[in-house]
């Protein structure tokens, strides 16, 4: 019988401090070739391509911002022609832009409190001195690319019709990572030292910390795909929702224990399938 045909989608050169997106991918197809006929190509190359897979697996393709023009044709194209994009393309979180910040804000999720104008700086965001600092990144941003540190003095400074971000900048003892296929847990890592946020190590996740992510992986009603919710550990001891990866999130699979490593991948590979299935 007919394997099913994916096209697997990643930048294999993709430069990233302390992590190595190409070596990651060359692992993972390795073993979805046991499963699946597969061909990599770079993101530039998607839309031409896409057409004689059975589906297209969107992996480490590095930040979208750095080649808007062809991931909106790709995106549009993809849709209008049905083709099956891992993750699918419903998604709510960074695969959509920032805007789901400002939402899970108004909704009074867990989430570092966002607003996209300075005068809601003083309305929605919780008081603080005059001297805080605040976060200003771009809406289309990834990777902190593009963003700065102001004071209130300097939100001010930001030219009307800005497409920014503005968040208060929380003093954290650590951020973490949840990882999930589909509607499961798989894994978390953590950055101990906020300074070296690059350097990670497998995190015990509790009861607790679980129930927080999962409330995300719920609200993105994504039904398969991989995704990775950033949080951070306030001083405080809460955690406060980062980021809502469900685009490209690198896994760090080269930390985990092999076992760990094992199940993630079968997980994948099932779910791939059930996209295929579905």
């Amino acid at each position: 019988m007919k394997r099913p045909s994916i096209l697997y989608v990643t930048d294999l050169n993709y430069p990233a401090r302390g992590r190595r997106y190409g070596d990651e991918d060359v692992r993972l197809t390795g073993r979805l070739r046991e499963d699946f006929d597969l061909a990599l190509c770079h993101p530039l190359d998607a839309l031409s391509l896409m057409d004689g897979f059975d589906a297209v697996v969107v992996r480490n393709s590095g930040p979208v911002v750095n080649y808007t023009t062809a991931y909106e044709a790709f995106r549009a194209e993809a849709l209008r022609r049905s083709v099956r994009v891992y993750n699918p393309l419903t998604g709510r979180g960074d695969m959509a832009g920032k805007q789901y910040l400002l939402d899970l804000t108004a909704e009074g999720l867990p989430v570092i409190p966002t607003v996209d104008t300075p005068d809601a700086v003083d309305t929605v965001l919780p008081a603080a001195p005059d001297d805080a600092e605040y976060v200003v990144k771009p809406k289309q941003g990834a990777d902190s690319i593009g963003l700065t540190f102001t004071t209130r003095a300097g939100l001010a400074e930001l030219a009307a019709g800005s497409e920014v971000l503005i968040q208060p900048r929380i003093d954290f003892r650590y951020e973490v990572s949840f990882y999930f296929v589909d509607q499961d847990f798989q894994y978390a890592l953590y950055a101990p030292d906020p300074e070296r946020r690059w350097e990670l190590r497998p995190y015990p996740a509790t009861a607790e910390d679980l129930a927080f992510a999962r409330r995300f992986v719920a609200w993105n009603t994504l039904a398969h795909g991989i995704q990775r919710v950033d949080a951070c550990r306030t001083r405080e001891g809460a955690l406060l929702l980062v980021e809502l990866e469900d685009l490209n999130p690198y896994l760090s699979l080269d930390l985990l224990d092999e076992p760990t490593r094992e199940a993630f991948t079968a997980a994948f590979r099932a779910s791939i399938h059930g996209l295929l299935n579905a």
